[in-house]
């Protein structure tokens, strides 16, 4: 498989100034992107664009003539074990798939305004992690924008649970505009087995600690997923491939707890599919895209369950 490209337009540092914590952002010029898609092991380009105030996190599929772009929202995400995957409630069929590593990226970042154009069905999987996308949002460069940033307070504890023990929840800020996680894993593999880890959601956290942590896999799954037309693109350069208790990769962990290390950057992902950032805190046992789908969806069942933080109706903006 070709070796990942990427394309730097310049290389300015991602602004990180108090008077932009308060005001929504956007990147200050377009840059792109070119890789290989992880399940579906095509070439796979992604351009972010700078996006006006008050826009969101929108998504346009260029391969497909006349489809105009969409607000992401949590009313977007279908349902997918291995990926997030959003779709199009303007054009119907089309989806965009493995989102989640970008919208970690963007999360943690303070991205509020973009415009995500794709030539396929999938964004790039580059490096298996937001390494690379952190890269390119540093070179990208952010921009203030003349809009305050509104986020979603939660008001009292959300709960959901899943298949096999798993569950996940939702509950008000230890303290106000943060968000801290506290995730945990248990995985039958000894190389994997019980893993736990908590952080509080910064980009300088998120970079060091998050980042770098790649997706994984069992080695004896990777038949049956590629039999499914799944992890076609899949390799030791993208993916952790753990072998009961070995770690099959020539470099070997980049933490002794990379993977929840990364399963706690896919939940910052999933979380950044409402559009809007968090206060909050997330607690989640052996959570996945699915569940953590299903942890927003009962969030807005409910307006006593979250506000915004400018005190503006409870009402979550058109996907259109």
């Amino acid at each position: 498989m070709p070796e990942t490209t990427c394309c730097r337009l310049h290389q300015p540092p991602l602004q990180n100034t108090a008077h932009l914590q308060q005001a929504q952002t956007t990147l200050e010029q377009a840059v792109h992107c070119q890789g290989w898609g992880l399940h579906s092991g095509r070439p796979a380009t992604v351009r972010l664009v700078p996006a006006a105030p008050d826009t969101g996190i929108r998504l346009q599929r260029l391969d497909m003539a006349d489809t105009p772009a969409f607000r992401l929202t949590h009313d977007c995400i279908i349902s997918s074990p291995l990926a997030t995957v959003a779709a199009s409630p303007l054009t119907p069929g089309l989806t965009v798939a493995t989102i989640e590593h970008l919208m970690a990226a963007l999360h943690a970042c303070e991205v509020d305004n973009l415009l995500i154009q794709l030539d396929g069905p999938e964004l790039p999987i580059l490096d298996g992690c937001s390494r690379r996308f952190m890269s390119l949002l540093e070179e990208a460069g952010r921009s203030g924008q003349a809009a305050p940033r509104r986020s979603i307070e939660v008001l009292r504890p959300v709960h959901v649970e899943g298949r096999h023990g798993a569950h996940a929840s939702l509950l008000p800020a230890h303290q106000a505009d943060t968000l801290d996680l506290s995730v945990d894993i248990d995985f039958p593999a000894p190389a994997i087995g019980q893993q736990s880890f908590q952080m509080v959601l910064s980009q300088e956290t998120f970079a060091q600690e998050i980042a770098p942590c790649r997706t994984f896999v069992n080695h004896q799954d990777i038949d049956a997923l590629q039999a499914q037309g799944l992890a076609l693109g899949g390799s030791l350069d993208n993916a952790l491939v753990i072998q009961h208790d070995r770690v099959l990769n020539p470099d070997g962990l980049r933490f002794d707890n990379e993977c929840v290390r990364h399963k706690m950057l896919d939940t910052v992902g999933d979380l950044y599919c409402t559009g809007f950032r968090l206060s909050a805190r997330f607690e989640g046992h052996r959570t996945g895209h699915a569940l953590n789908s299903q942890l927003l969806h009962a969030l807005f069942a409910s307006t006593e369950n979250w506000r915004f933080s400018d005190g503006s109706p409870p009402v979550m903006p058109s996907p259109g």
